[in-house]
């Protein structure tokens, strides 16, 4: 019993330091070869995968009542999991020769942010049931109102990323022009804007769903309230970052980047999934 506790003490300190981690190796270590960062991250899967089941998947087989928590907490976890691709792969390029040399990669890149949207929106779709079985309606229903919204907005805009300003560099650099034409300007603003509604939904979202599972007990009030005004908090950056200059600019960049939303999602399943 006492070695079953110690493996899942660990496995829930690894899945908790994965995203720092990930952030830690893109950041610091920047890009790296596939042949190294390939393996890795399958291992990385792998451990990830092991250690969600040693702290709460496993019961899957065995309580069919908590189907729907441990559902849901697990796709809210496979998000990080195809994220922790990018730590090999290392910040996005900045400028367009840079962004057509590695273009296939950065339709990997949004290709996985994509399918991530997709997890979390399954995985709110699953908690909600739960939440709704144990008496709570209202936030939970708001909260997925809000990731109803968000997500196919999120994906139209990963897919613009990935594929359409990709091809778009590419034409930019066969050409040897200087920068993208006048008339893709106002295409730009609208995905920069279809951004934002989608981070502040998906924040929002966070912020109702974290108020929902306090009601029922599947988050403590202080983790509720951290949730909740962390959301309130990159919810307002990022409204504001749309409308007025620096240092909002780089603030709401900073709240928006794909994986950061995912972040309190990440740490809700994984908390969730141990108690379960």
């Amino acid at each position: 019993m006492k070695s079953e506790s110690t493996t899942k003490r660990i496995s829930l300190l690894y899945l908790f330091s994965v995203p720092f981690l990930v952030a830690a190796a893109g950041f610091g270590i920047g890009k790296i070869i596939p042949t190294i960062y390939l393996p890795i991250w399958i291992l990385n899967v792998m451990l990830m995968i092991a250690a969600c089941w040693i702290i709460g998947l496993n019961k899957i087989r065995t309580n069919r009542s908590q189907v729907n928590l441990l559902m849901g907490s697990f796709f809210l976890i496979v998000p990080w999991i195809l994220i922790s691709m990018f730590f090999g792969i290392g910040p996005p390029p900045n400028t367009a020769a840079s962004w057509t040399e590695t273009a296939t990669e950065q339709q990997i890149r949004y290709s996985m942010l994509t399918a991530a949207g997709i997890f979390i929106a399954f995985g709110f779709a699953f908690l909600k049931e739960k939440l709704n079985a144990e008496g709570e309606n209202f936030y939970s229903l708001l909260g997925i109102i809000s990731i109803i919204i968000a997500i196919p907005l999120f994906i139209l805009d990963m897919l613009f990323w990935g594929f359409t300003l990709t091809d778009s560099f590419r034409l930019l650099v066969s050409a040897n022009a200087d920068k993208l034409p006048e008339w893709f300007n106002p295409i730009r603003v609208l995905f920069g804007m279809i951004s934002v509604v989608e981070v502040a939904l998906t924040y929002l979202a966070i912020a109702f769903f974290a108020t929902s599972m306090k009601k029922v007990g599947f988050l403590n009030p202080l983790s509720s309230k951290i949730y909740f005004f962390i959301s309130l908090f990159a919810l307002t950056v990022i409204v504001l970052s749309a409308f007025l200059p620096e240092p909002f600019v780089t603030a709401g960049f900073a709240v928006s980047i794909p994986a950061v939303p995912f972040l309190m999602p990440y740490f809700m399943g994984v908390n969730m999934l141990s108690k379960a």
